[in-house]
């Protein structure tokens, strides 16, 4: 696998992420929930925006916000370096695949981390928003400015919507719970995918050597 199709993997991913992204938030009001197939109701849009990190963790403040924009910022740098070096020494393609798929996912959130709080002028939950800020007001405009944008999250799942523990459960005997409760976007789905299947299949990744090749030098020679 070469560095151009890694380069065309990331870039249908981003164009899925920020495009279905773009369409949520200027069609969208804040909290609103649709199910997109009837025959399917646990398939769901569901749009928040997330300050912070995957299931609403935050750093407070505004330097909170901007150092976990500069920590994706940095990751994607390192991400890019890596991935060049694996290629290079040739790894499992199965195991490129799935750190682009990590890579842009990252990239994915970054963009909304540094761009959309320009772009996008605020979330109100009563009425269906615009892309404003940048293209209306310049620089200035938008809900807040560079490295300040909240990550637009949307796909929603709740298999199991009324479910309950029974009451011999532990902590939570009796209480309600949804199944599954987060909601994500494609970049944080191309993550999760690409982590996950890494450690499903990090026997083939990564096939242990026979014993005789994992001998050390000292072993070697003492056996001659």
């Amino acid at each position: 696998m070469k560095f151009k199709h890694v380069i065309l993997l990331t870039l249908a991913i981003l164009f899925l992420d920020q495009a279905l992204k773009v369409y949520i938030k200027t069609h969208y009001h804040m909290g609103q929930e649709n199910v997109l197939i009837p025959a399917i109701p646990w398939l769901r849009f569901h749009f928040l925006e997330n300050e912070g990190m995957a299931y609403g963790w935050k750093l407070a403040g505004s330097w909170g916000k901007i150092a976990l924009t500069v920590f994706r910022l940095i990751a994607v740098g390192f991400g890019t370096y890596y991935i060049f070096s694996v290629i290079q020494k040739r790894y499992h393609i199965g195991y490129i695949i799935c750190c682009t798929f990590i890579y842009a996912g990252a990239i994915g959130n970054l963009i909304d981390s540094l761009f959309y709080g320009m772009i996008f002028e605020f979330s109100d939950p009563y009425s269906e928003n615009l892309a404003r800020g940048f293209w209306q007001d310049g620089f200035m405009g938008g809900y807040e400015g560079f490295l300040h944008g909240r990550v637009v999250d949307m796909l929603y799942i709740p298999i199991i919507e009324n479910g309950s523990f029974p009451t011999w459960f532990p902590i939570w005997g009796g209480e309600s719970f949804v199944f599954f409760r987060p909601v994500f976007n494609i970049a944080d789905a191309a993550i999760s995918g690409g982590v996950f299947a890494i450690l499903i299949f990090q026997n083939r990744f990564f096939p242990a050597l026979p014993a005789a090749e994992t001998k050390t030098d000292t072993e070697q020679a003492a056996a001659e």
